[in-house]
């Protein structure tokens, strides 16, 4: 008995399973699909194409939250993975039978390959560095290397009854709009509604699900469907286990990453948060990115040292304070101990940051419910647009953004920057920014120092030690070359008048560099930056 599988051709004759199956090792197999059947891998491909820029996204941002640098590490991740497609779409053309098995074969391959790459990248990062980047390669060539495989393959099935160039348009077509679809969904839907890992299972699920349909609706087409069926059906199974303990399987993962016991996380649209506590310390902390952002044990003095040689600079008591960042509601904490102030506008990016800040109650006994204070209103907006169109003039300005490790962040360190602030501020206004570790990236700290005196009369350096995080500094700007430190309120942990006199004397080995790193910093030229990544990369900088 035989099983006529089509009208495709070979020498202008029509062929059968058997025939074929005598035939050169070597021939292709061309099957005429009917046109509904054509349409599930037509479907099919725009899925493919989904599924493959959801691992990549995936990956990118995991590498990017446990290195850093994102530009980098997407850079990387892209570059990578479209090199990874090329090397599959070459060794497609040694794949000559059964094509539509090998296309369901693959599905399979991805749907564990794609699934299982974020916690297995988050599991693995604590062991080795050098572990994780062989694993984060393997996994993007992987996976690209499939992806790169298959869409041939459902080219040259659909070329038997389209022709070439119909085929290649349709599949190119489809291919370009799932990886819209997908490049969309990730930062609007997948990312904050499930997770990284979530994400990655559910993805997974979805290149399983297509398997399933094709293997079902295509099994005469099929030397051993029901085979087929069997191990789909497997990896359908596991996969839905793992989704349904992706609660359990993340926190497995973030133990890896963090010593204390995690009581808060949420990956947002803009960055993941996580917040763990050490119960017999009594130490809360708040990462950002996997960064430490503050230890309750010693944010005190970060916070004091960041708010109060500000305040108290000069003979005018501040009366409209901006925070730029701070979040977590710990600089406000401070800047209502001034009885003078009248109003706090605090501009932070992420929306679940500030929600952190005024609804955790954990964090609500640390910053002293300092963000639900009548005086505060919260402005959940980019800063630099956020400062563009600012309607009130400010006589101090507290700036409290991550380190300039990437060209987004470095755009808030620019002179650009810098001068649309100084439209803001009142005459004798003043203005701090945490300035990254002069001891860690001497050349980041001097260069935000000489980008603030591009703009400003007069500025002012201080450093001071936090067990944390180490040597930290602080850069001061004045909009007058007038005004001195008064008085520090009584009653600090940790700052004082006599120990900011001793913070603005800088050892040799982390007073300013006689060298090329100190450049103003610039949204045209982003030397910050770059200065960032030498200091990250080299270290401490001795003359």
């Amino acid at each position: 008995m035989t099983l006529d599988i089509g009208s495709g051709s070979r020498g202008g004759e029509p062929f059968r399973l058997d025939e074929a199956s005598t035939a050169d090792p070597a021939a292709e197999i061309y099957v005429d699909l009917p046109a509904s059947k054509s349409t599930i891998l037509l479907i099919s491909i725009m899925i493919v194409a989904l599924c493959g820029i959801v691992y990549e996204l995936i990956i990118g941002t995991v590498s990017s939250y446990l290195l850093g640098n994102s530009v980098y590490q997407f850079s990387i991740t892209i570059g990578f993975f479209m090199f990874a497609m090329g090397v599959g779409s070459y060794v497609s053309r040694y794949v000559n039978k059964n094509l539509i098995e090998m296309f369901i074969y693959v599905e399979m391959a991805l749907a564990i390959i794609g699934g299982l790459c974020s916690i297995a990248l988050f599991v693995m990062f604590p062991f080795a560095p050098w572990m994780y980047r062989v694993a984060m390669f393997a996994f993007i060539f992987s996976i690209g290397f499939l992806v790169g495989l298959e869409i041939p393959l459902l080219t040259r099935v659909l070329a038997a009854r389209k022709g070439t160039r119909r085929s290649i348009a349709d599949v190119m077509s489809l291919d370009y709009i799932g990886a819209l679809i997908g490049s969309v969904a990730f930062p609007l839907l997948l990312l904050p509604s499930l997770g990284l890992i979530s994400a990655s299972f559910a993805i997974g699920l979805i290149n399983i699900a297509v398997a399933l349909v094709n293997v079902i609706w295509l099994r005469e087409y099929l030397p051993n469907p029901r085979r087929m069926l069997y191990g789909v059906l497997a990896i359908l199974v596991a996969l839905i286990a793992l989704t349904a303990g992706a609660t359990r399987i993340t926190a497995f993962a973030q133990n890896h990453l963090y010593f204390d016991q995690i009581v808060w996380q949420k990956d947002t649209p803009y960055q993941s948060l996580v917040v763990t506590h050490d119960w017999p310390k009594r130490d809360l902390r708040l990462f950002i990115d996997g960064h430490l952002q503050f230890s309750q044990l010693d944010e005190h003095r970060y916070h004091e040292s960041l708010v109060h040689p500000v305040m108290s600079w000069g003979d005018t008591p501040p009366r409209n304070v901006l925070v730029m960042g701070g979040g977590d509601g710990l600089a406000a904490r401070e800047i209502l101990k001034y009885s003078s102030v009248e109003h706090i506008d605090l501009v932070d990016l992420d929306p679940d940051m500030t929600k952190l800040g005024t609804e955790f109650a954990p964090l609500l006994v640390l910053n002293k419910d300092s963000l639900n204070d009548p005086k505060v209103a919260i402005f959940n907006q980019d800063a630099f647009v956020f400062i563009k169109t600012a309607e009130r003039k400010y006589d101090r300005v507290i700036i409290d953004f991550p380190d300039p490790h990437n060209e987004a962040i470095s755009k808030l360190y620019s002179v650009e920057f810098y001068k649309m602030l100084s439209r803001a501020l009142t005459p004798d206004a003043v203005i701090v920014s945490q300035s990254s570790s002069p001891f860690f990236a001497r050349g980041t700290y001097w260069s935000i120092s000489e980008t603030m005196a591009a703009i400003f009369p007069r500025t002012t350096n201080y450093t001071i030690s936090i067990p944390s995080f180490g040597i930290w500094g602080f850069n001061m700007a004045h909009m007058s070359e007038d005004g001195d430190l008064q008085p520090l309120p009584d009653g600090l942990n940790y700052m004082s008048d006599a120990v900011f006199q001793a913070a603005t004397i800088f050892p040799p080995d982390i007073a300013r560099p006689d060298t090329d790193n100190v450049k103003v910093n610039s949204i045209f030229e982003p030397s910050l930056y770059h200065t960032y990544l030498r200091d990250m990369e080299t270290g401490p900088l001795v003359n």
